[in-house]
């Protein structure tokens, strides 16, 4: 019998986890959209956040702190120097044991090869250079000089080929002939390709009899030519990194190791065509490392090959240049630095980019995002139960009500159903008429097939009539609502009024109207990428007759109207339809605005104004409003105006049913 294991599940996501609701990531977008933020950049600030409610997932800003806390610990792992330190050290070891072989002996060919170790270059390269062809006296001192070269060549292969020096390690002689023809079919298959002749099969033949010279398994000559430049250019960024005495000194070195190996003009080959088809990578940058420990060549251009991917890295998790879009991120270049937590974190944040657009939140228009109607009424929603989490226990009322719908109170009879009916639907009527249509036409009634129903079957429950409202909110428009901090305030409380009046209201009619300098009526979807107007104005009068034309066009409704401000009328239109603005508010201004206030005091319709500002003026204007019309004052704080206006709303609604 097959025996099972079961754990956790640690490849990837979760794939039983329930989907990631999109709904709240469009409401932590809303936050900074109802601020004045653009819908492109609040979705930019929300993936930098991170998604809310999701533990254990990364925004932006988190992947990028990673990286930049990777770099720090590859900057602190090391000095670049290492092989050169190595490479003096070997020398210096080897010429001592020379020097001991050679002091007890008299003679003069022991005293010449003395004076010949004496003038030797301080350059460690020319100092090898001149040793290459000295017959060493000493077993001991030819056997560290046979490790010294050994090491360079296993060191600057190794900084080319990534991990080239464990295969070095090998006591196969046949080994450096392995290299030397590895490098030649590589340099042919670049030339090849270079000439349009290159085939999947030639790299696959390759990598058959060199594919354990590269333990990354590239799967094309592109992913090959990839890893081979960014290390290539790594080395040439260790050189350029060194002081220039160092910097003469190790090229030197690398120099003569290739050339003993006879692999100098292959190499140059190699590095000459990488440099042609890769000169993005930053060739003969510097980088500054301030670790302690030596490193040799190949580990020093691991680091540096890292280093300069993590500043790709770094450019792209900053998303701070025209265009970024989170496609622009390497998802190989995450897993190699971060780790495949930060992968899961990206395709996290990837996935509620794509779903705000499939599930028809976010649309794109001439290259911007902006919001659907869709989000506009979800966030109409979402500011709708803040405002109601915010009401007192003991005024909750039929605000609240989760089954709502029905436009009246239920009268206990019940009449057919009519195209357009919004009256909840009676069941037991509905069947029953089912029922006996059946019988009537000889179809009998099967329970194996069960009802058949039509349209002339459905009745719905006769509800009383509910007397519709003509709603008009007036929302100042002026740049001090900007800076008195009372914008988003004002935003969030005209989509929570619009959501409430469209949702449990339908017979209402609302209308938004914004005013500065002038008065327009606003759509549902301007609201949430409205902006302030860089006027000068106040112009309520405009406002209230854009208003009063609403009222009119439904002498049946209700009238209510509300008026949120922080500022005194400073504005007025001309019989001409200009717009003329003065502060001190002019007479004519004053005189025009509370000409239109006596209008709606004889549509029947107070207005009720909510105050965001204590100003003198202000307050005796609105209170001169109140004496005329006989509406309401109110002075909320700027967090409790939705509070202050869905309550009045609904007070009016209940006291006039």
């Amino acid at each position: 019998m097959s025996r099972y294991r079961y754990g956790a599940y640690h490849d990837g996501p979760d794939p039983l986890a329930p989907p990631y609701d999109v709904r709240d990531a469009l409401d932590a977008m809303g936050d900074s959209v109802l601020e004045g933020t653009r819908p492109d950049d609040a979705l930019r600030e929300l993936l930098r956040r991170g998604l809310p409610g999701q533990q254990g997932r990364h925004g932006l800003d988190d992947l990028l702190r990673q990286a930049r806390e990777r770099r720090r610990e590859l900057r602190d792992r090391g000095r670049l120097d290492g092989t050169l330190e190595q490479a003096r050290a070997l020398l210096d070891t080897a010429i001592g044991q020379e020097r001991a072989e050679l002091f007890p002996d008299p003679g003069d060919e022991a005293r010449l090869r003395e004076a010949e170790l004496d003038t030797l270059p301080r350059d460690t390269s020319q100092a090898i250079r001149r040793l290459s062809d000295y017959d060493w006296r000493s077993p001991a001192a030819r056997q560290t000089f046979e490790q010294l070269k050994d090491l360079l060549r296993r060191d600057v292969l190794d900084a080319q080929f990534q991990g080239m020096k464990q295969a070095l390690q090998s006591q196969d002689p046949r080994m450096m002939e392995r290299v030397k023809d590895m490098m030649a079919a590589l340099n042919g298959m670049l030339e090849k390709d270079a000439r349009g002749e290159h085939t999947q099969e030639d790299f696959e033949r390759f990598m058959a009899d060199y594919g354990d010279f590269f333990p990354d398994q590239p799967q094309n000559l592109e992913e090959l030519v990839d890893s081979l430049a960014r290390r290539a250019a790594a080395m040439d960024r260790l050189l350029a990194s060194l002081s220039p005495e160092q910097r003469e000194e190790l090229a030197g070195l690398m120099e003569q190791a290739m050339q003993d190996a006879g692999l100098a003009m292959e190499m140059s080959r190699l590095n000459d065509a990488l440099r042609g088809r890769r000169p993005d990578l930053g060739w003969g940058g510097q980088e500054r490392m301030t670790g302690e420990e030596p490193l040799g060549m190949g580990d020093a251009t691991g680091a540096l090959a890292e280093l300069a991917d993590l500043a790709e890295l770094e450019a792209a998790l900053a998303q701070d240049y025209p265009g970024a879009r989170l496609d622009d991120i390497d998802e190989a270049a995450v897993q190699r630095a971060l780790g495949r937590q930060a992968v899961d974190d990206l395709a996290a944040l990837r996935r509620i980019e794509k779903e705000l657009e499939r599930q028809g939140y976010l649309q794109r228009q001439r290259g911007k995002l902006e919001l659907t109607p869709k989000a506009v009424r979800r966030l109409g929603e979402t500011a709708l139960r803040r405002v109601f989490s915010q009401l007192e226990a003991g005024r909750r009322g039929d605000h609240d009500q989760h089954d709502a719908g029905q436009a009246g109170e239920l009268t206990g009879s019940s009449r057919e159903w009519r195209f357009g009916d919004e009256q909840p639907l009676d069941v037991v009527r509905t069947v029953s008429n089912a029922i006996h249509r059946s019988v009537a036409t000889s179809e009998g009634v099967r329970p194996a097939n069960g009802v058949r129903l039509t349209v002339d079957d459905f009745e719905v429950h006769e509800t009383e009539r509910r007397t519709a409202a003509a709603v008009c909110l007036l929302v100042d428009l002026s740049y001090s609502m900007v800076l008195r901090g009372t914008w988003a305030a004002a935003k969030q409380t005209t989509l929570a009024l619009h959501a409430l009046v469209t949702s449990k209201y339908p017979q209402d009619a609302i209308q938004i109207i914004g005013f500065s300098n002038y008065a327009r009526e606003l759509h549902p979807t301007e609201m949430t990428g409205l902006d302030w107007d860089m006027v000068q104005g106040t112009n309520l009068h405009h406002a209230l007759l854009i208003a009063g034309r609403h009222l009119d066009r439904h002498p049946d409704f209700e009238p209510i109207v509300l008026v949120v401000t922080d500022g005194e009328p400073t504005a007025h239109l001309r019989s001409d339809g200009r717009s003329v603005f003065d502060y001190p508010p002019s007479a004519d201004t004053l005189v025009l605005t509370l000409a239109e206030v006596d209008k709606m005091t004889r549509r029947g319709a107070s207005l009720n104004v909510f105050m965001l500002a204590d100003d003198r003026r202000l307050v005796s204007f609105v209170e001169e409003v109140a004496r005329r019309n006989g509406g309401r004052v109110f002075a909320p704080d700027a967090e409790r105006l939705g509070e202050y206006v869905v309550s009045d709303y609904l007070r009016v609604r209940r006291g006039r049913r």
